[in-house]
């Protein structure tokens, strides 16, 4: 699945606000990977947004196939690891509260260079208008959703990732 596109501007959305009240009602914390469910939570609860999709992003290899695992990767090498990205996509409302937010997400892959991209993908943007993802992927493999790496790639990633969702969490944190 391709999941990148550069990033665009902001539009005029007449249906944001319906929108918004139609996805925050149906969203089903269960659904989302625990490790990320605050974040989540906290998102959900700025009235200039709303998630769209997320991921906590999944190691999988020899000694660990369930696709939905939140394990941390072993501290020895296992060899080749088949990584599902982490991401985050959201729905922005185009005001100021809205910008203000895409500016600080915009940042976001300064953290992690080379590993984080931030963008517009057409799918969610075709459905929801000012539609924004981050997702933690080696930059060579950004149009995928997953990628097999090198064990010390891939550690790298989970450190990325790790600092991904802490950022995330500030963001949203300094956002309330």
């Amino acid at each position: 699945m391709e999941t990148f596109a550069q990033t665009r501007p902001f539009v005029h959305n007449p249906r944001y606000s319906d929108d918004c009240k139609q996805v925050k009602a149906a969203l089903d914390l269960n659904a989302v990977d625990a490790p990320i469910r605050a974040i989540i939570t906290a998102f959900n609860k700025l009235h200039y947004c709303y998630t769209l999709q997320c991921c906590y992003g999944h190691f999988l290899h020899a000694r660990q196939s369930d696709p939905h695992n939140m394990e941390r990767l072993p501290a020895h090498d296992i060899g080749l690891v088949h990584y599902r990205i982490a991401y985050l996509a959201l729905c922005l409302e185009d005001s100021a509260p809205g910008f203000r937010l895409r500016s600080l997400l915009e940042r976001v892959p300064e953290i992690g260079a080379g590993y984080i991209q931030f963008g517009s993908p057409r799918w969610f943007w075709e459905q929801c208008p000012n539609s924004y993802a981050l997702q933690v992927e080696p930059e060579r493999f950004c149009e995928r959703d997953a990628a097999t790496i090198e064990y010390q790639e891939a550690l790298h990633v989970q450190n990325v990732r790790d600092r991904f969702f802490e950022r995330l969490a500030e963001i949203v944190r300094d956002c309330a």
